[in-house]
């Protein structure tokens, strides 16, 4: 079997694992490693891989969770080698502990519901770099999946047009049917106030939508300084910066 490096996603479902067990590694014989091997073997991420018994064993799991709990300062022992991707995992957990453990338990979820895996690879899912959002690929593929789901979309738009609101955007005001005419009439794109790991992988409220022009869209999700997603009005924030410093 070749071997397959352990993915953002993996590392945020057993290092969540290891701070649930007071930042303590896990033994093979350990239910809930072979809980966590289960889950593994099940991600849409590797293909075919899952058909080898040995990919991601309890053995392999358990081994991992010896490089997390290792790889934190207050162990007192050598590290073992887990690689910059698991030192880098445990650095986030212990800056932003609370979020990502909401961000495994939302993966967690959807695994269990069978909903990821109906969710198809979105193209920008990633960034330019092959790097995933701190959340992981697959809750980063199921959020652009939702945004881009026409039908729900469409019904904010019928909404926005009963109450007389404006299809502008709500970070720039940019209106597509005011620049363009007929040719931009209605058109607009949506994005989720909140990041799936909070909101959780619940039905979508019209509420929960915002309005956004393709430029403001593309800024919210995109990678800079470790983030792969922002709200509007963290994004507005940035444009009102730039239009000072202009």
């Amino acid at each position: 079997m070749l071997r397959i490096s352990w993915v953002r996603d993996e590392l945020l479902l057993a290092c969540a694992l290891v701070v649930e067990n007071g930042w303590r590694e896990l033994r093979q014989n350990d239910p809930r490693v072979h809980d966590l091997s289960d889950v593994l073997r099940s991600l849409p991420l590797h293909g075919d891989a899952a058909t080898d018994p040995r990919f991601r064993s309890p053995n392999s799991v358990s081994r991992k969770t010896t490089d997390i709990a290792t790889a934190h300062p207050d162990y007192a022992g050598e590290a073992t080698k887990g690689g910059q991707p698991t030192r880098q995992i445990v650095s986030d957990f212990l800056e932003h502990g609370e979020d990502l453990l909401a961000a495994a338990a939302a993966l967690r979820q959807g695994i269990a519901s069978g909903a990821l895996h109906l969710v198809p690879e979105q193209p920008d899912e990633a960034d330019d770099s092959g790097n995933s959002a701190p959340e992981g690929r697959l809750l980063a593929r199921w959020a652009l999946y939702r945004e881009r789901d026409r039908g729900l979309r469409d019904r904010k738009v019928r909404q926005a047009l009963r109450r007389n609101q404006p299809l502008a955007c709500e970070v720039c005001a940019f209106d597509f049917g005011r620049v363009y005419g007929q040719l931009g009439a209605g058109y607009v794109e949506v994005h989720h106030r909140l990041p799936l790991y909070i909101s959780g992988p619940r039905e979508t409220l019209l509420e929960d939508l915002a309005f956004l022009c393709a430029n403001c869209h593309r800024m919210c999700h995109r990678s800079h300084q470790g983030e792969t997603w922002r709200t509007p009005e963290a994004v507005r924030v940035e444009l009102l910066a730039s239009d000072r410093r202009a």
